[in-house]
């Protein structure tokens, strides 16, 4: 007899943003731009700094315990965790086993997922994949960077673009069949890798007193190719899942994008009609937090009640890789709101 697949739905959200806030005025004294420069080209004022000591899982943990709080579970009832980063504390064991001791979840699978800012799009499809079949019921997703470890903090280019932060949510079979997860789409093109790179760190450029003086263990970007790339590929992937889902760009109550230029978020906007708040935007205070940028700005759209039961929400992403992806849902509210906002929530963002 042939198992009914499951529709998948968001029961959680949550995040974690460190509590130093670095803002443009500060850069200036260390590094040849202005405010002004920033904002004119990113739309970004500040950014989040991790503090001494603090590693990715610490932020992950935080986050993944804000979403279990929101979703009303505990981290034993966690079946998988799978983390989204191109941070990770250490190459290996995975983020996500220490966020797994962390946070206590010791029933759950973990493993990591690098696909860098495409990761939360990439994370969601293997997701919904456990639970649709019945592998599993509950599966904790998160993204969770710390770019200010990896930034040549010299190069004006790059390190007024990112920041670090964390976000995570919680999927579950959803109770409705009208409701969750509809579509989804991911690609790469690997004939971009060089774009967005660090070229240092692994088997080809192992650690060495010269990949260190040539400081290969930064990331590396080539701004304009990849601004390109990204105002293009964001509209078009949008545009497929939206057919594959039977809609329309017209059918979006609202997107959450990638969080990593205003300029190509306006340039998305206008190209698919998507008016005033229909686009949720909150780089200008976190910059570009990679694989963490949509949990964050998800979550912060939920509790701002930016996003209702029966809304159509969509997701899209580029990144390193080259890679992209997007995925489209009709949103499931909770049964009963919950008051619980849980032990690590906005209290410093």
């Amino acid at each position: 007899m042939k198992k009914e697949l499951r529709q998948v739905s968001i029961a959680g959200t949550g995040f974690y943003m460190p509590e130093k806030v670095l803002t443009n005025k500060e850069l200036e004294k260390t590094v040849d731009t202005t405010d002004e420069w920033i904002q004119t080209r990113t739309g970004i004022k500040e950014r989040r700094i991790s503090a001494e000591g603090q590693t990715t899982s610490d932020l992950g943990a935080k986050a993944a315990l804000d979403a279990l709080a929101d979703a009303g579970l505990k981290p034993e009832d966690v079946d998988l965790i799978v983390t989204c980063t191109l941070s990770p504390d250490t190459i290996f064991p995975s983020t996500s086993c220490l966020i797994q001791k962390k946070i206590g979840a010791g029933r759950a699978a973990c493993f990591d997922l690098e696909s860098a800012c495409s990761g939360f799009n990439y994370g969601l499809i293997f997701a919904e994949s456990y639970i649709r079949t019945g592998m599993y019921d509950t599966v904790l997703l998160i993204g969770a960077e710390q770019f200010s470890k990896i930034l040549d903090w010299t190069d004006r280019n790059t390190c007024v673009l990112f920041g670090d932060g964390a976000g995570a949510v919680v999927l579950r079979p959803a109770r409705s069949q009208d409701r969750g997860i509809i579509a989804h789409e991911i690609g790469a093109d690997g004939n971009g890798a060089e774009l967005l790179m660090m070229p240092g760190g692994g088997s080809r450029n192992p650690a060495s007193l010269q990949t260190i003086e040539n400081k290969m263990h930064y990331l590396k970007m080539n701004g304009k190719e990849i601004y390109k790339f990204a105002t293009k590929t964001m509209v078009d992937i949008v545009q497929k899942v939206m057919l594959k889902a039977g809609m329309t760009e017209n059918d979006i109550t609202i997107l959450v994008p990638h969080q990593a230029n205003i300029r190509i978020l306006q340039h998305v906007a206008e190209r698919l009609g998507l008016a005033g708040d229909r686009v949720f935007i909150n780089v200008h205070k976190y910059g570009n937090t990679s694989a963490a940028s949509i949990p964050i700005a998800l979550c912060e759209a939920v509790r701002e009640k930016r996003i209702k039961d029966g809304d159509v929400v969509a997701f899209v992403s580029f990144g390193a890789g080259l890679t992209w992806g997007a995925a489209v849902m009709r949103w499931e509210g909770k049964a009963q709101q919950s008051t619980v906002n849980g032990p690590q929530s906005m209290a410093s963002s």
